[in-house]
């Protein structure tokens, strides 16, 4: 597929910036929970001088330590300067045809994927496989961003099976799986017609690392390289990644405490009555017909949330200390005062 994605740009969490032109508060004093991003991530040490100095090279041991993090065979693995590389190249590897992607999702894919001439079936995230037999690409965000979906893996599997009859594919964004990857598909991408994405961004804390990895069948990864082109993914980068990905014991310690830090966020929004309908450890998503009037109370206060209009709904992330959490809860008991 040789179509270029559109110039449009599309709107995502994290605009601090914007926010504190809009609201005149300065970026350092805002609680932003507007990401899903870890926000007390994997702590970087001092890069070695060298890595400044040179090129990157394939054969610095990446690929084996993120193939052991992953579950994954070395020869199914290709690092890429984040996910979103591999979100907007891979809709380019095949032929115009119909892909089926849950709304609301990260949107992204929809807009990679129609950029490219495809065809978008809207799927609903709690049931993608309704449309199975009409599509040739089921994208599924697992679990999904911003509702929290998840499935079984033997249900993604047989999804996979039925796609792979055909020539279809399965493709699976598992950016926010980390805190509990027991549903990974990772050390199932031998399979034809498979292919799993991964990034560093979120669990890790390192979203501007633009360190992510895609695992599938071997001849689309060379193609897939080969598009991107060499030195993809920076030498410092891949300095940081290989230590992150190394890191058994922080990983441990980071999952216990990022499920115990998601059910505390569910439960303070469910004592202001605003009960999240999902979510995972790193953000809960508040469906509310008044999200838009809440978004902006909270805002004015400093509060930095992501807003969906479809369906009309909230994602918050994690506060990332005690005063921030204080914050937040403060400003739920003003918000709900004045209500």
């Amino acid at each position: 597929m040789s179509g270029m994605p559109e110039a449009t740009r599309l709107h995502h969490g994290g605009r601090l910036r914007e926010a504190a032109i809009r609201y005149r508060l300065a970026s350092e004093h805002w609680l932003d929970l507007s990401t899903g991003i870890n926000p007390n991530g994997w702590p970087v040490p001092s890069i070695p001088p060298e890595c400044w100095l040179r090129l990157p090279e394939d054969e610095d041991g990446l690929i084996e330590i993120a193939a052991g993090y992953y579950g994954a065979d070395p020869g199914h693995l290709l690092a890429v300067a984040g996910s979103q590389a591999a979100i907007q190249a891979l809709p380019r590897l095949r032929p115009a045809c119909r892909v089926g992607i849950p709304i609301p999702g990260y949107a992204e894919h929809a807009h990679a994927w129609r950029a490219c001439g495809h065809q978008i079936l809207p799927l609903a995230p709690e049931n993608p496989a309704d449309a199975l037999d009409r599509l040739d690409v089921l994208l599924l965000i697992h679990p999904n961003n911003p509702t929290g979906t998840t499935y079984r893996r033997e249900h993604l599997l047989d999804w996979q099976a039925r796609l792979a009859e055909r020539g279809g594919w399965l493709v699976v964004d598992e950016a926010f799986i980390d805190a509990d990857p027991r549903q990974s598909l990772a050390p199932d991408t031998g399979r034809p017609g498979l292919f799993v994405l991964r990034s560093l961004g979120k669990f890790f804390g390192l979203a501007g690392l633009r360190v992510g990895v895609v695992m599938g069948e071997k001849p689309v990864l060379q193609r897939l390289d080969a598009l991107l082109g060499p030195w993809d993914v920076s030498h410092p980068a891949r300095h940081v990644a290989r230590l992150a990905l190394g890191d058994e014991a922080w990983q441990r310690g980071n999952r216990r405490r990022l499920a115990e830090q998601g059910a505390r966020l569910a439960r303070l929004l469910a004592q202001h009555q605003l009960a999240p309908a999902g979510g995972t450890a790193l953000f809960q998503w508040v469906c509310d017909e008044h999200a838009v009037a809440l978004h902006e109370a909270l805002a004015c206060r400093g509060i930095l949330t992501r807003r969906f209009d479809t369906p009309c709904s909230l994602r918050f992330g994690l506060p990332p200390d005690e005063a921030g959490w204080r914050r937040l809860a403060t400003a739920l008991d003003e918000v709900a005062a004045r209500a």
